[in-house]
């Protein structure tokens, strides 16, 4: 039957083109059962709990990781966390043993940095005031008073710290908190150890701090993600939603965590470096998007003791972060501000 088919042809060039067309018909046919193998394949989606938060990684590949996930959270809350007592930290705050690990020097220098450029709006020496207020992992002072406050205040300062090689050297009252750096850091850290197992497509979010590659593979679209409506009430609604191409994103808000004083004053949780007392603004929450989470969360938590003037003028020389602030104008309406082509949708 072959043989008498192929000399049905004509001539050697009618058969070669048939053997031709019938290769590019191979291709094609092969080319969609590739196409449906990767509209089929289903990202990896992890969640739990850590760094008292919750986490989500989702992420292309065919291995879970999530053993390897977990020894890098015991590792990082191990280094930093301030709710653990045996923890680096823990053990230097109560001046116990001033040796860390490189976790810690990682998110040390980065502070360093952030507390220079902010002119000490980011200080991590804050928390023993955090704690006195009762926004921290300490108990509260009860009777608070200008002249506890004014107290603790003499061992608030980065400045005050210092580092030789793996040893911080500190003075004996200083308590160091790095929770407002270090659930960026835990965000990096993973998304670090993805790409160095070849994952090329990934979200990470820990706590609403998130950090994407590549893009959503099982959708075949960008990493879209929510910026929160600020909420009294505790109500979750997105008031927008971008998309993120290799970068990081923090917000801090100021909406959750609060108190009120008698003249009816809305006070955030961020305690003010200067005065010890928490901020008073009308700054109700601050996306940050940049290179990584820790920067980004960082600077989300800098921003709101600085207010809208001074983070305006600050992103004038620091075009390489991407802000956006919800607000409450005079009127008490909400407005939101974008800096630096912070992303429209």
């Amino acid at each position: 039957m072959l043989k008498s088919k192929y000399k049905s042809f004509r001539t050697k060039g009618e058969f070669t083109l048939f053997l031709m067309k019938s290769f590019v018909l191979w291709l094609f046919v092969l080319s969609v059962f590739v196409s449906c193998e990767k509209e089929q394949r289903k990202n990896i989606k992890l969640s739990g709990t850590v760094f008292g938060t919750s986490y989500s990684i989702i992420y292309d590949s065919k291995v879970n990781y999530e053993t390897q996930f977990d020894s890098l959270f015991y590792v990082i809350n191990k280094s930093m966390s301030t709710y653990q007592a045996n923890s680096d930290i823990s053990k230097l705050n109560r001046n116990e043993s001033n040796v860390v690990d490189d976790h810690f020097i990682k998110v040390y220098e980065t502070s360093k940095t952030i507390h220079k450029a902010t002119e000490g709006a980011f200080d991590p020496t804050i928390g023993a005031v955090v704690n006195a207020w009762d926004f921290g992992p300490e108990e509260k002072i009860m009777n608070l008073n200008k002249l506890k406050i004014d107290s603790l205040m003499m061992s608030v300062g980065f400045n005050k710290v210092q580092r030789i090689q793996n040893r911080i050297n500190k003075p004996s009252g200083t308590f160091i908190d790095f929770n407002a750096i270090a659930k960026g850091y835990g965000v990096d850290v993973i998304g670090a150890y993805l790409e160095s197992q070849k994952v090329r497509n990934y979200l990470v979010e820990i706590g609403g701090e998130i950090r994407v590659k590549g893009k959503n593979t099982e959708k075949q679209l960008p990493w879209k993600v929510g910026v929160e409506s600020p909420n009294f009430d505790e109500k979750q609604s997105i008031l927008k939603t971008v998309s993120l191409h290799d970068e990081a994103m923090a917000t801090s808000g100021t909406y959750r965590k609060f108190k009120i004083d008698e003249n009816g004053n809305r006070y955030a949780h961020i305690i003010d470096a200067k005065t010890g007392y928490p901020s008073k603004t009308n700054l109700l929450s601050i996306s940050v998007i940049a290179e990584n989470c820790m920067t980004a969360d960082a600077y989300a938590t800098a921003f709101k003791a600085m207010g809208v003037q001074k983070v305006k003028s600050f992103l004038k020389s620091h075009l390489e972060l991407k802000v956006f602030l919800i607000f409450e104008n005079n009127k008490k309406e909400l407005e939101t501000v974008s800096f630096n082509n912070f992303p429209e949708s």
